[in-house]
């Protein structure tokens, strides 16, 4: 496989990560709906594209095509791209899919001769521009094939890429990690609400953070990404919102772990505690929020309409 790969979709992590392909020596063909985001990756050396069609006549055969766009819209990008492709290209979702979704595409494109890879990736946009976390589903001649190119080590970090098995496998690693996530972020907003609040005293939370991140059993990029957010912001947090957003995935992680019958009480009081936020927004909130605006760049600035929270 030659280091050559066509990219749909140049969001925050889609944009980073074809700069961080550029710069290890990769031909990129690119397109997004909107024109701005071409051009703009146009001037670090890819070759811009305003159509599906012209992306796929600019790629050699047997093509790549990375797909990063929201999960909705993953059917809609793949019934245009079929047509426009031949037997033995490849499709590769590396956004965040339902991984029953994934093993259905899989599926059905196979039956067209279009092979498939589903990729979650792990990182945020600034992963996906210094090096990614990916968890790979599908046959392990195309995983095979994608490794030998170099594209994971020129993509991830050091060691931070794997092949789980079949279709869906990647996806359904990456949800799982992101219903992960969700519980870790809660507890640390439990126990950083605990500690903004304690009457006895007057703590440091940035400080705090800081040390955490130190040789600490709870060293975590999150708690190193709430220092970020400390010393942005201040303790009270008071440019945040103290309503926390939700994606999807901890849903998704819920709802496996019931066909699997396997309990999962954080990560279910965590989607509970983001849900009631919605309504009244907490400092808890604001915590999660924090963390989410500093690695996923995600809107958490507080509305204009919220109460402040303390």
């Amino acid at each position: 496989m030659k280091k050559e790969i066509g990219y749909i979709g140049l969001g925050k992590m889609g944009k980073n990560m074809v700069f961080r392909l550029l710069n290890a020596g990769w031909n990129i063909v690119a397109y997004n709906r909107s024109p701005e985001s071409v051009k703009e990756v146009e001037e670090k050396g890819a070759v811009g594209t305003f159509s599906i069609k012209e992306l796929v006549s600019k790629l050699p055969s047997p093509r790549v095509v990375w797909v990063m766009v929201s999960h909705q819209a993953v059917d809609e990008m793949i019934n245009e791209l079929v047509p426009l492709l031949e037997k033995g290209d490849l499709i590769i979702d590396g956004g965040n899919s339902p991984y029953q979704e994934s093993m259905r595409r899989a599926k059905e494109l196979n039956a067209k001769g279009i092979e498939f890879l589903d990729i979650g990736v792990s990182g945020g946009p600034g992963g996906s521009l210094k090096g990614a976390c990916m968890m790979v589903g599908g046959k392990k001649e195309l995983y095979d094939r994608l490794e030998k190119s170099g594209f994971f080590k020129d993509t991830c970090k050091p060691e931070g890429w794997g092949h789980f098995g079949i279709s869906g496998a990647g996806h359904f690693v990456k949800m799982v990690h992101n219903g992960i996530e969700y519980g870790m972020m809660q507890s640390i907003a439990e126990g950083f609400d605990l500690m903004r609040h304690s009457r006895e005293f007057s703590l440091d939370l940035e400080k705090i953070t800081e040390v955490y991140s130190h040789g600490s059993v709870v060293t975590s990029s999150l708690v190193s990404w709430m220092h970020d957010g400390y010393k942005k912001y201040g303790k009270d947090l008071n440019e945040i919102s103290g309503k926390a957003s939700a994606s999807g995935e901890g849903h998704w992680t819920v709802e496996a772990g019931k066909r699997e019958n396997i309990s999962m009480p954080v990560i279910r009081a965590s989607l509970d505690v983001r849900e009631a936020s919605q309504k009244k927004p907490s400092y808890q909130g604001k915590v999660v929020s924090t963390m989410r605006g500093e690695f996923g760049q995600h809107p958490v600035k507080r509305s204009s309409d919220e109460p402040e929270v303390l």
